[in-house]
């Protein structure tokens, strides 16, 4: 869909430390071969809870949009694994912790996929109500027993972070043209595979293990042709998001893309669509791991703090969830915001 007076007026990520990827093989959490096909060189990972972590980074997002918070009309809080209790609202928390008004505040669970369903929801909101501005948050910390960051998903790493974008109308450092949304969901089988359904989390399997279950996914039918099914989903939601912006491949100045191993990247983006990997975040992902749902305002946080974003060029958001479904938007940089070079008043500092 295309979209008119949607900008980021201002984002910002809160990572912990990151532990190397030299010091997890000598701990034994993942063999040398494995790193290498990744070519991961860390992972972040801390001990802060994730709904803590959000608000960390919603607190420094609001404080470079300078919105005041009466004025954010919407709060949604994206994420794909626990968040510290049981049946509970963690965007209320963001939003009494960070926040402070009394706006709705909703989760996404979109898995990976869930920050860019949350920047829809919010441009559609502000589009139809008229708000200023709605706040979007992403967290998890991938821990035991439920994870094994570095194996559950092999050929991705899971970095415990968090990141925050304010969405508002009427200006910011990057203008919306375009954002796409594709589901494919005869795929979702492959993330529960032959498992029956448990009664409790991980009561089935734990820690979750998605190559198992996706190698019994893939001796079906319907596995058999799902990788093909996949290819073809994210070409044409790409096409589209390019089409909508009046854009071409050759006109987008960076590409944000998922926090995936290389092979994956390789196989999924850099090969199949001719994407120089100097036009991505890959130098600085590769050091950081998979942020759930926040990989693509990680990367956009990452271009303006490091200067590298100029007004004018343009960037290609792309995701994809488990579901299955893919995200792809174009964004336009707008302008050089006070944090943009300096990087001052990171929340992960």
């Amino acid at each position: 869909m295309r979209w008119d007076d949607v900008y980021l007026r201002a984002s910002a990520v809160h990572l912990p430390a990151v532990m190397s990827a030299d010091t997890a093989v000598g701990l034994g959490l993942i063999d040398a071969v494995s790193v290498k096909r990744m070519q991961s060189t860390g992972v972040t990972v801390g001990e802060e809870s994730a709904p803590d972590m959000a608000s960390a980074a919603a607190r420094a997002a609001l404080r470079r949009s300078g919105v005041a918070p009466e004025d954010v009309a919407l709060i949604l809080h994206a994420s794909l694994y626990y968040q510290g209790y049981d049946m509970w609202a963690p965007a209320s928390y963001v939003q009494r912790t960070a926040v402070g008004n009394r706006c709705p505040a909703m989760e996404v669970r979109q898995t990976s996929n869930g920050g860019m369903a949350a920047l829809e929801l919010a441009a559609a909101h502000l589009t139809a109500t008229g708000g200023t501005a709605a706040l979007i948050t992403t967290a998890d910390r991938f821990c035991a027993p439920g994870i094994d960051r570095w194996l559950t998903d092999p050929g991705t790493v899971l970095a415990d972070g968090a990141t925050a974008a304010v969405v508002a109308r009427d200006g910011g450092f990057a203008r919306l043209l375009s954002l796409v949304l594709v589901s494919e969901p005869e795929l979702e089988e492959m993330h529960r595979g032959e498992d029956p359904p448990g009664d409790a989390s991980l009561a089935v399997r734990s820690p979750i293990d998605f190559g198992a279950t996706t190698r019994v996914y893939l001796r079906t039918p319907e596995g058999q042709r799902s990788v093909a099914r996949m290819a073809a989903a994210q070409t044409q939601t790409l096409e589209r998001a390019l089409e909508e912006a009046g854009s071409e491949l050759a006109d987008i100045d960076w590409f944000v893309l998922p926090h995936l191993g290389r092979r994956r990247l390789d196989v999924n983006f850099f090969r199949r669509y001719g994407i120089d990997p100097d036009r991505t975040l890959w130098s600085w992902s590769r050091g950081v791991g998979h942020l759930g749902a926040g990989d693509q305002f990680a990367g956009l946080t990452r271009l303006v703090e490091t200067g590298r974003a100029r007004p004018g060029q343009r960037a290609l958001l792309a995701g994809v969830g488990g579901g299955f479904t893919w995200s792809a938007a174009v964004v336009e940089f707008t302008d050089l915001p006070e944090w943009a070079a300096s990087g001052a008043d990171r929340a992960d500092l």
